[in-house]
């Protein structure tokens, strides 16, 4: 029989097609577990029936005050209650999230409002004075709502009204505006804007609702996880854990400040069982004091991802009790799809090499349904030899919609059919990828390349380093050159110039060791990321000088 023959009165109908969207999760664990801790922030606890009701109320109140299906509600804050229900409100009302990083400054801030042609803005008060000023680089501004969050610090209400009064004149009964057709937005996310204005990232209700899936699945979460919000919600919708952890009827445990010191005590006081975190959050809490310190009642579960996590961080934070999963993502694909799968046989092998092998970003997760690592313009794979070098390449239902109002940005990241994510990567032998450098950071000396991973790994393993970034460096007779940028830790002794280029010259070839060496604290993005184009511009490189004459 042929396939139309099958298809021959077999259509889709409402018992049988109903769009995806991760808004679903919230009303299932609601009917399913009301009365289980859905959020818990200092000593404030929400039930799972509280936390419906209050964001069927948000998605009520906002349709009250005119939102239409396809406006952009945006919110400035940490991770709070409001910024996890603004995640199943907002949408609920048919508008599209757009969760903004609050450690912009005032012009980031400004351009992502006018761009996102934001209808309404939720503020936590502490933000107040940045959007006061954000706001004045607006010609249109948004109508704002205060939010006052109980661990806030004080902060001048900038609002018509709270984000409490806002809430009690919304509905619990509200239906919902629910997608009609899954293939719309859900939220709107603006990648950091490193070389130039921020590009807005759009995912659908489709996309984010296999995410939120394939999390559940690759780390695969047990039923009721206690997760602790170390990874910023605005960070690509934290990952969408903010829904995943929905669909496992988990706790959120929400932190306003990150540090190495709350997380032991969220761990040891609220029962955390699962995190995420940047790799230079991980390297804090390799080094926290032994005095800040808390046993850890039980293994604790973290997702780590950004830039490659250095292997002797991944060794301490395993000693200290915590399993650490490596993971690769970006916001253009709405979550981490990719991840260093373990081999039991590994279990067998020394520490080192287990976190050598763990530094991988690994191997495609199941539900996603392509990866590659290729020549960017033939799109041919290169060889699993662990030496070739090619561009990671995806292309999966997880992949964003497009970036918003840039036709040509969205064209050129899906040129041949695939995402291109601009990250340099080989494949080892066992089919397992590792990045080797943004196709930025690549440093070309005398016509070499250098990766500014390799060289950093190495500087990792010098005790006393708490963070550390190469960049290139001009350089008359080579080109380019490594200089290195460390931080060294609150108790580190004094390392000199000289140290960290002698130690390197004793692990790499002559021509990757730094020429260069200054010792400051590294300038970090609101996830943790070093921020290289920074460190770029005080090195003089030729990337830096290119990016400010564009």
């Amino acid at each position: 029989m042929s396939a139309k023959a099958y298809a021959e009165g077999l259509d889709r109908n409402a018992a049988n097609h109903v769009p995806l969207t991760p808004l679903n999760f919230l009303d299932r664990t609601a009917d399913v577990f009301p009365h289980r801790t859905a959020i818990i922030h200092g000593t404030f606890r929400q039930t799972w029936a509280e936390t419906r009701d209050r964001c069927y109320r948000l998605a009520s109140a906002l349709v009250k005050l005119g939102i239409q299906a396809g406006d952009t509600v945006s919110i400035i804050a940490p991770n709070t209650p409001a910024m996890l229900e603004a995640h199943f409100g907002v949408p609920l009302s048919g508008a599209v999230l757009n969760a903004i990083n609050c450690r912009l400054d005032a012009d980031g801030i400004a351009f992502i409002l006018r761009h996102g042609e934001c209808k309404l803005l939720l503020v936590d008060r502490e933000f107040s004075p940045l959007v006061v000023k954000a706001l004045q680089g607006v010609s249109n501004p948004p109508r704002v709502i205060d939010i006052n969050d109980l661990e806030a610090p004080a902060g001048a209400a900038i609002g018509e009204t709270d984000y409490e009064s806002f809430l009690a004149g919304g509905d619990p009964a509200f239906p919902g505006r629910w997608p009609t057709d899954e293939w719309t937005p859900i939220a709107l996310n603006y990648t950091s804007g490193t070389t130039g204005d921020p590009k807005g990232v759009v995912p659908s209700h489709r996309g984010t609702y296999l995410m939120s899936l394939l999390q559940m699945t690759d780390w695969a979460l047990p039923r009721a996880p206690v997760y602790l919000w170390t990874l910023p919600m605005f960070h690509a919708n934290g990952w969408c854990f903010t829904w995943a952890i929905t669909a496992a009827a988990g706790t959120h445990v929400c932190l306003r400040k990150v540090t190495a010191a709350n997380v032991f005590t969220a761990i040891s006081d609220h029962g955390v069982d699962h995190f995420c975190a940047a790799p230079i959050v991980m390297a804090g809490i390799a080094s926290t004091p032994e005095a800040e310190r808390r046993p850890l009642p039980r293994r604790v579960r973290v997702l780590t991802a950004g830039s490659p996590p250095p292997a002797a961080v991944l060794e301490a934070v395993r000693a200290m009790g915590f399993d650490v999963d490596h993971v690769f993502g970006i916001t253009e694909i709405s979550g981490t799809p990719v991840s260093c799968a373990w081999q039991t046989e590994w279990d067998e092998l020394p520490a080192d090499q287990q976190g050598r092998l763990q530094a991988r970003q690994g191997v495609r997760a199941a539900a996603l349904e392509n990866l590659r690592v290729a020549d960017p313009d033939t799109l041919e794979p290169v060889p699993r030899d662990g030496v070739a070098t090619g561009e990671i390449l995806i292309r999966g239902n997880t992949v964003m919609m497009g970036y918003l109002k840039n036709p040509g940005a969205t064209a050129k990241a899906f040129a041949g059919g695939w995402f291109h994510t601009g990250d340099v990567a080989v494949v080892h032998p066992d089919g397992y990828m590792q990045i080797t450098d943004r196709s930025k950071d690549i440093i070309i000396s005398g016509g070499e390349n250098i990766s500014s991973v390799e060289v950093e790994e190495v500087l990792y393993r010098l005790a006393g380093v708490l963070n550390a970034a190469v960049v290139a460096q001009p350089d008359d007779k080579w080109g380019e050159v490594p200089c290195a940028f460390v931080e060294l830790k609150p108790d580190a002794p004094l390392l000199t110039e000289v140290d960290v280029i002698s130690f390197c010259r004793d692990r790499l070839a002559h021509f990757k060791c730094p020429r260069r060496v200054v010792f400051a604290e590294l300038p970090k993005t609101a996830t943790g990321k070093i921020q290289k184009f920074r460190l770029r511009e005080l090195a003089g490189s030729r990337n830096a000088i290119t990016q400010l004459a564009a």
